[in-house]
Order: C-alpha cells, then structure tokens, then sequence
C-alpha cells in the first residue's frame, strides 16, 4: 500500500475509533481500538514495539515502545491530554530517528473531533 493511501487509512480509523467512544478513556483503550480497526481494514500493525537505542556501539534495551507501528514504515504515537506539546513533538521525532522512519503521526483523542487532534511529523534525517 502507498504511503497517501496507508495514511488516509490511519486517519480514516483514528477518526471511526474516536466517533464510537468519543474522549476521555484511556489512552490504552485508544490504542487496542485503533490497531483492531487497523487490522479490521487489512492494514499490519505492531503494538507496543520495542525500540532499542543504539549510543556509540552499546545497545540499550531499557523498555523504549512505539505505541504503534503501521506496515514496518509509520509510528503512531497516541495521546490523551488537553493539547499536544513541544515535548510530544519531541518525543515521536526522537523515535523516527531511532528507528530510522521518516514519517509519524501524534493522535490526541482527548479532543472533541479528532481533525484536531492530528499532527503530522517528518523526520529528514
């Protein structure tokens, strides 16, 4: 699947999982919805991936997750705050890196339509 049509799909099953259960939940009950609507349309996702840190040689493994992974090729880092931050931003770009991925996605359900709730992050090496 292309990347526009991988993308439209994720915002299309973002958007179905926060029309059914609507803000204020869990940010885990957000995250098991959307990778079963994911699912649901075909699309292979990882849950809680692992992501290792490679520094100078020494590989850590100190419990660092990908909230979701999307074919091999896109992060979804998934809120439940009153608005995204720097630091959120920080964070996903952060993980791009490490894992070499160039394009993510923050996902504050915490909104009350999701359109506001989407922001789009690339990492230009």
């Amino acid at each position: 699947m292309e990347t526009e049509e991988l993308t439209s799909q994720i915002m299309g099953a973002a958007i179905e999982v926060h029309k059914e259960l609507g803000p204020g939940l869990l940010e885990s009950t957000y995250e098991r919805c959307l990778v079963h609507e994911l699912t649901l349309r075909g699309i292979k996702t990882e849950r809680q991936k692992a992501q290792p840190i490679n520094y100078k040689g020494l590989k850590l493994d100190e419990g660092y997750r990908l909230d979701v992974l999307v074919e091999s090729k896109i992060i979804l880092e998934l809120k439940v705050v009153d608005s995204l931050n720097d630091i959120h931003t920080a964070q996903l770009l952060t993980y791009l890196k490490l894992s070499n991925l160039n394009l993510g996605y923050l996902l504050n359900f915490n909104v009350l339509q999701m359109k506001q709730g989407i922001k789009r992050l690339v990492n230009n090496f």
